[in-house]
């Protein structure tokens, strides 16, 4: 049997085609409508809001670019882009190691590994204001564990959270603490290296350092690469440990609890979120914040996009595809 170029379907094979398409649309509707309601549109109006003074009571008013003009005049928007890049360096290559090392040692453990591994995970588990009020209690300058140990030597403990040189390193801290999540996926990737990689690299002489350097990091370098990833994004949205943090360093908050100095000590902890959180609903510029956060998406996104495009090709290079 033959057929004509331009011939048309048969009806009921068009009608299945169309029954398809509604079935798939149906499965699909859900999320489409959940993305389209809860990012599409408000990624929408704020960037409709970063163009307007909008205080959240009077109507909109058009500005223009004054909202984007006046972050180049504004200090305190330095500081927190400075804190929040000291962040995005530090937290982020402390965190992907200190997962990378914890997962390595719990690799190499013959006895008691599930208990080691739910230990080392739990924490990340605990609520984040919760997280950061314990490490607060722990680190506290006057009688805190940390201070007793320390007190035992002969050595001063630092403010931490009361001082704006700990501070930061304070938060840090707590964000390792609370990391279990990234070491299991990195856990994972070193416990799926083939064995014979390891077994012929031992043959040629290598010991178990060179093992680690020459065959576990590069199998495992796009699990590393996806943890660096997701710690940028992490630092970039790094608030409430922040605000937490300052507020019970400052030891001043109101009857709900909330503190009454963001950014304490000396803005040590305005972080970029933090401070978008202060013009939107502290200062009422729901403009600004608007701006800012348009800001802040641009940059997560565009961090995330070279991110990947590195990770594509160093994948393309180990293949010997294009680029290699």
């Amino acid at each position: 049997m033959t057929t004509t170029l331009g011939a048309r379907p048969a009806p009921g094979r068009g009608r299945a085609r169309a029954r398809h398409r509604l079935t798939v649309l149906a499965f699909t509707a859900p999320a489409v409508l959940g993305f389209v309601l809860f990012f599409g549109y408000p990624l929408v109006a704020t960037v409709v809001f970063s163009f307007t003074r909008y205080d959240l009571i009077n109507p909109p008013e058009l500005t223009g670019l004054a909202n984007y003009e006046f972050m180049f005049k504004d200090p305190l928007l330095v500081k927190a882009i400075t804190n929040t890049l000291w962040f995005v360096v530090v937290l982020t290559l402390a965190r992907t190691a200190f997962a990378l090392g914890v997962a390595s040692v719990i690799a190499r453990l013959k006895s008691g590994v599930g208990l080691i591994r739910t230990l080392c995970y739990l924490p990340s588990l605990a609520p984040p204001v919760a997280a950061t009020l314990v490490f607060f209690m722990v680190l506290r300058p006057n009688g805190g564990p940390v201070d007793s140990f320390l007190g035992w030597f002969g050595v001063d403990s630092p403010l931490w959270f009361s001082d704006p040189a700990w501070a930061k390193p304070g938060i840090t801290a707590i964000m390792l603490w609370i990391s279990g999540d990234l070491m299991i996926i990195i856990l994972a990737a070193i416990l799926d290296v083939p064995q014979e990689q390891y077994e012929a690299a031992e043959l040629d002489g290598a010991g178990p350092v060179r093992r680690w350097w020459h065959v576990t990091l590069p199998t495992i370098s796009p699990v590393l690469l996806f943890g660096v990833v997701n710690s940028v994004i992490l630092a970039l949205q790094l608030f409430t440990q922040a605000v937490v943090a300052g507020s019970a360093g400052s030891g001043a908050a109101d009857a709900t609890g909330s503190t009454k100095y963001l950014g304490f000590p000396d803005n040590s902890t305005l972080t970029f979120p933090v401070y978008l959180y202060a013009q939107g609903f502290r200062y009422f510029d729901m403009g600004y914040a608007a701006a800012m956060a348009t800001l802040l998406f641009v940059i997560s996104f565009g961090v995330t996009i070279l991110l990947v495009q590195r990770m594509r090709k160093n994948s393309s290079a180990e293949e010997g595809g294009p680029g290699a």
